[in-house]
């Protein structure tokens, strides 16, 4: 029998920003006791219910009809750095994030065009999957449709401090459903405390502009115009083989147990491998976001599940557990997962040691290339979520990009990594 503890409310919580490498991070070391002394899984003073951790909620919903092939790209390339932004807040959000399409032929005609393809979740390699699995498709698009499902079909954590979002994104006109005015879904979403905001993929002067801006007005939401087809320039840096091999060895720490334990280990490479085709900037924000405390996987991993206490390792059936443990005492079982632990925080270190690093690299390069990103998604999310935290409390500090260092040591810092 596998132990799990009753939770209220909801796990997780995701708020948006840039793709610009913000950390995820901040974990504690974990010092030399005996692992067989310890609780293993006990919350830490920081995770504490005192903290009264906020609650972040978001639906993304993209328009996935025949022209929005670069929408999906661009998300697919945000939605690392997003997390990564939230990650900053202190005390560390809890995080669910949802993903809704919308003007796609291959979806049913009797729901609007519309398809939850995942529910409020904290499985980010479930978002990230989705992501991947989406190609474009005809289509007629019905933004009102899909904010009214995303308000209707998702369980909305029913917390009136919580920050619920959710972010339409589409280039057609936002008034085309004859079955449910936008400014009826609109009025909803907000009666129900969710905010919703709207991104148009084309001019602001367009004529189609107006009714996205009122979309997002209705909703005490932001409205953004966005180039979907907006050039995400790669620029390599000395430091992005040190990240490959440190997430190498952080797979080497999860523990898969359960039944679908093995397969969802294989998605989790599986997405680390999508993310490598989109580049170094995809790779490094995805490694950063593994490496902080908004990215679990408490349900096939034990490193994680006793850490949060999802499983007792004294409870555990012996067939839920890998080969290499069915044989040892609880004490070793205790010793083994605290090992994993143990490695796991040292090489989280690394990374947290090595992305504003990275960050004052690619930020120096954008400076002195001229490259400017405001018409990107990265960067309407980042603005919008980031404003809409504050309001609701949650206080996102800027990533600690190490830019203040001088630049003699910043050039120290790139060479050593060259050198690495």
């Amino acid at each position: 029998m596998t132990m799990t503890r009753p939770t209220t409310g909801h796990f997780t919580t995701l708020v948006p920003s840039t793709i610009a490498l913000g950390l995820c991070l901040a974990i504690a070391g974990v010092g030399q006791v005996d692992a067989a002394s310890i609780p293993i899984g006990g919350p830490t003073q920081a995770e504490s219910p005192e903290a009264q951790r906020p609650i972040v909620e978001l639906a993304i919903c993209l328009d996935t009809s025949g022209s929005m092939d670069g929408l999906i790209d661009a998300t697919r390339r945000s939605i690392w750095g997003v997390v990564n932004d939230l990650a900053l807040a202190k005390p560390t959000p809890e995080f669910r994030i949802a993903f809704l399409t919308f003007g796609n032929d291959g979806h049913d005609e009797a729901s609007g065009w519309v398809k939850v393809h995942a529910p409020l979740t904290d499985d980010l390699d479930l978002i990230s999957q989705s992501l991947f699995a989406q190609s474009t498709n005809g289509g007629t698009e019905l933004v009102a449709r899909v904010v009214d499902r995303a308000v209707n079909a998702l369980d909305w954590n029913k917390d009136p401090k919580a920050l619920k979002i959710i972010i339409v994104a589409g280039n057609e006109g936002a008034d085309q459903d004859t079955k449910i005015s936008y400014r009826d879904a609109c009025r909803r979403a907000i009666a129900n405390g969710i905010m919703v905001n709207s991104i148009y993929c084309g001019n602001p002067d367009d004529s189609e502009a107006q009714a996205w801006r009122e979309v997002a007005m209705l909703a005490d939401g932001s409205f953004a115009t966005i180039d979907q087809d907006h050039v995400t320039v790669e620029i390599p840096t000395p430091f992005d083989k040190e990240l490959t091999a440190l997430n190498e060895s952080i797979n080497k720490t999860y523990i898969a147990y359960g039944i679908e334990g093995i397969s969802l280990q294989k998605r989790q490479w599986a997405e680390d491998a999508n993310a490598v085709q989109l580049g170094p900037t995809v790779t490094a924000t995805r490694v950063a976001c593994k490496a902080g405390d908004l990215y679990s996987n408490s349900q096939w991993d034990l490193v994680d599940a006793c850490k949060q206490q999802v499983v007792d390792l004294e409870m555990i059936d012996e067939d839920q557990l890998p080969e290499e443990m069915k044989s040892m005492t609880l004490e070793e079982r205790q010793a083994w997962v605290q090992q994993k632990q143990t490695e796991r925080d040292g090489l989280t270190a690394a990374v947290a040691a090595i992305v504003p690093k990275r960050d004052a690299f690619i930020a120096k390069e954008k400076a002195r290339l001229a490259i400017d990103d405001s018409k990107s998604l990265g960067s309407a999310l980042r603005k919008a979520i980031r404003a809409q935290a504050m309001a609701k409390g949650v206080h996102i500090p800027e990533p600690p990009v190490a830019a203040q260092a001088g630049p003699a040591e910043a050039e120290a810092d790139t060479k050593e990594a060259a050198a690495g």
